[in-house]
């Protein structure tokens, strides 16, 4: 070894032996960095020197060197890889000694001066020269590669809590996994280099076998090293799930007691706080930190101390948990606590702390006073209450009643304890009275009721009365009680029964107007037709729609319907006056475009109304229909050769809209081909309108009901009669509740006998 290189290499130790104290002084720091500069300054002048051929007269400055080998070699240089790895190292001192600066800017280096090292080690032990020089150059000493590599490892743990030396040194099970891997990578590889070499030098296997057994050898190792690895990492999950499992426990404790109203506490065995709660906190004005660790004498009055260790030791001498109620003196004043005590012991049953949770009841105290006021005043509110009043208990027997029922049913309050409730219903209906208190009672959580249908009572007398019965019920701790309040409502149901008698009365009435003014259509042999009306369930059963066949001449027909926007009698008298003109109109044998032209003209004089019209006039001699529709749903053709569909026609706008608007708009017909065997299905909104529906879905279940029904069957009346009932069961399931009129018209037409046209008989006067 060469001087400089000794006088590089111990200022460099001197550098990182300073920088890896605990405590650095400014003195030290400087030192620390003078010695780091000089192993630069070494090693860098001497790496100029190589570079540039020049001899700078450092080095024979110290010892004049008389050991050179060869002449090529300069006297007292050091090899290039040792000026390099002392410039390395003295650049890793001085990054070490520099705290604001990452921990990698010096561990990198004092890596790269181990490596520079091992690799002098390396070729020391496998005879390799290559590796112990640069080139043609001097090499390095045995010593120095010794020297260099505790150089770089002091380099690398010269700050081993930051960087990656943190990793590698850290003290849990990552720290020893990572210590175990490094020392297998700096020992197994070289191990096994030297053993394949040692065979080959011995003549076992060649310079091929020898390299595929080295691999081998690497993968056996390696494939160790990685399940090992995979080992201690599968543990270190383990332990991290259960440790986090333990904190959330012990967090969801905390979070636990501390919303628990109750002071909670938990001492050891010599009394001093492990946990409180937050209320333990309020209560005495202490905050957790001054009170874990401390005894009871403390933190609370001598006194206090000395009753709750004395408790906390008789519990613990009796091994059980101890509950008691007792009056504390507090700073506040007197209060009233329960104390309940608990040992808490281990697996094996041996205690380790003290467990206590103290409710403050002194205002439970108060609250009991004022409850037994208040039960005398609930009895004077019940004795006041201007109806019947029963409470019974969960099987309906009569706890308590009020003088009220004395009137009521003719019993004295007294009499009826002990009885049932349903004593006081007529015999024949007690089953039920009782079934239905029983199905009460079975809700998870009955709500106060009012039942007043069907329900009876009996006096002493055996008369029985309607009644309306306020039904509620209180479930305290294990018991049930039911409040009942009892009131004859007999001049009520009388009333009512007037009044339905009445609203009956006017129905029947506004029923027969509705068909007054609706009128009968006529029946025609020669088209068959079959309509179905269904009035409204509100209002008194009337409203706007209507329809008519108006037979014309000898090959025509006219078909109309029609609905009056709104209900009731103002809509069924318009209907009524609608239904007149449009007949009287229809019979003059105009078109529909005019017939429509003359109703808009009609009902521009009603005040405020709008009708949706459809008008069509069937030709059985020319097969075709034309038709002119003021606002009103499409209708439905079934031909013999082609599925139900809307019947294409302009839809113009509802009647009355021209007038309300100031501007005229012409109405439109057109006119189709409608062959023999076909059927027309009309119809008004209520029978395709629902809420939360659409109506084109619901247009498209009516062609394909009307498709089902009657494609292929032979027209006559009363498979039409069939379609009818069929499509309104389809679209309007619950006919009670159906809350719009509905009309519905399906005419046919029938084929001509003889495969011939055939005409209509002449209408008779």
């Amino acid at each position: 070894m060469n001087a400089n290189t000794a006088v590089a290499l111990l200022a460099s130790g001197v550098s990182l032996f300073l920088v890896a104290r605990r405590r650095v002084t400014p003195g030290a720091i400087a030192v620390v960095r003078a010695t780091g500069a000089l192993a630069v300054v070494i090693g860098g002048l001497t790496v100029v020197e190589y570079v540039t051929g020049a001899r700078l007269g450092i080095d024979e400055l110290l010892f004049k060197d008389d050991t050179a080998l060869l002449a090529s070699e300069v006297p007292g240089r050091m090899a290039p890889n040792t000026a390099v790895a002392l410039m390395v190292g003295g650049v890793a001192a001085l990054c070490a000694s520099t705290p604001r600066w990452p921990a990698w800017t010096s561990q990198v280096p004092g890596l790269a001066v181990l490596m520079l090292g091992m690799l002098r080690l390396y070729g020391f032990a496998y005879a390799v020269p290559e590796l112990e020089r640069f080139g043609a150059y001097k090499g390095m000493a045995v010593y120095t590669g010794v020297a260099l590599v505790l150089l770089g490892i002091a380099a690398f743990l010269a700050r081993p809590a930051q960087g990656p030396a943190r990793l590698l040194m850290n003290s849990g099970t990552t720290g020893a996994l990572g210590r175990r891997l490094f020392a297998t990578v700096l020992v197994v590889p070289p191990l096994l280099g030297g053993f394949v070499l040692a065979g080959e030098d011995a003549g076992l296997f060649g310079a091929r076998l020898g390299t595929a057994l080295l691999v081998c050898g690497h993968v056996a190792v390696f494939t160790a090293v990685i399940f090992s690895a995979l080992t201690v990492g599968r543990r270190i999950e383990v332990a991290h799930a259960r440790a986090e499992w333990q904190v959330r426990q012990n967090q969801l404790l905390q979070a636990f007691i501390d919303h628990t109203p109750a002071v909670v506490f938990i001492k050891d065995l010599d009394g001093r706080f492990l946990a409180v709660n937050t209320t333990f906190e309020e209560s005495l004005g202490l905050s957790r930190a001054r009170v874990l660790g401390r005894r009871d004498r403390d933190v609370i009055p001598a006194d206090l101390a000395r009753q709750a260790r004395a408790t906390d030791l008789a519990m613990l001498a009796e091994g059980a948990p101890l509950q008691r109620e007792e009056v504390l003196a507090l700073p506040e004043g007197p209060r009233s606590f329960l104390t309940s005590l608990f040992p808490l012991k281990t697996p094996s049953g041996t205690p380790y702390a003290v467990c206590g949770v103290a409710t403050d009841i002194t205002e439970r105290v108060v609250a009991q006073r004022e409850v037994r006021r208040a039960n005398r005043r609930f009895l004077a509110l019940l004795e006041s209450a201007p109806d019947a009043s029963l409470i019974t208990d969960g099987e309906g027997v009569i706890v308590m009643a009020n003088a009220q029922v004395q009137r009521l049913f003719g019993h004295a309050p007294d009499d009826l304890l002990g009885a049932t409730v349903a004593d006081l219903v007529p015999a024949p209906r007690r089953r039920r009275h009782s079934a239905l208190l029983r199905a009460y009672l079975r809700q998870a959580d009955p709500k106060p009721i009012l039942l007043d249908r069907g329900l009876y009572g009996l006096r002493s007398d055996g008369a029985e009365f309607p009644v309306e019965v306020s039904l509620s019920s209180l479930r305290a701790e294990e018991e049930t009680w039911v409040f009942l309040t009892v009131r004859d409502i007999t001049e009520r149901r009388q009333a009512e029964a007037e009044r339905a008698e009445r609203y009956e009365e006017h129905r029947r009435i506004a029923y027969t107007l509705q068909h007054s003014l609706m009128g009968e259509p006529a029946r025609l042999p020669y088209l068959p037709s079959a309509h179905r009306y269904l009035a409204s369930v509100q209002d008194p059963g009337v409203g706007g729609d209507w329809f008519d066949i108006v037979p014309m001449d000898r090959a025509r027909t006219g078909i109309v319907v029609g609905d009056v926007m709104g209900r009731g009698l103002e809509a069924a008298a318009v209907m009524g006056q609608m239904r007149a003109a449009s007949h009287a109109l229809a019979r003059t044998g105009v078109p529909p475009s005019r017939l429509m032209t003359g109703l808009d003209a009609f009902v521009a004089d009603l005040a405020d109304q709008l009708v949706t019209c459809v008008y069509l006039v069937i030709d059985q001699t020319a097969h075709e229909v034309t038709v002119c529709s003021a606002g009103h749903l499409p209708v439905i053709v079934l031909s013999p050769d082609q599925p139900a569909r809307p019947l294409r026609a302009p839809v113009g706008v509802p009647l009355g809209v021209s007038d309300s608007c100031g501007v005229s708009v012409p109405f439109r017909q057109t006119t189709e081909p409608l062959p023999p065997g076909s059927t027309i299905a009309l119809y008004t909104d209520g029978l395709v309108e629902r809420p939360g529906t659409d109506i084109e879905a619901q247009i498209d279940v009516l062609a394909r009901t009307l498709d089902v029904e009657l494609k292929g069957a032979p027209i006559d009346p009363q498979r039409l009669d069939h379609a009818a009932d069929r499509l309104i069961r389809t679209l309007i399931p619950d006919t009670a509740t159906h809350d719009d009129d509905v009309t519905l018209l399906l005419v046919g037409l029938p084929e001509p006998e003889g495969g011939g046209s055939r005409g209509r008989p002449p209408r008779q006067a």
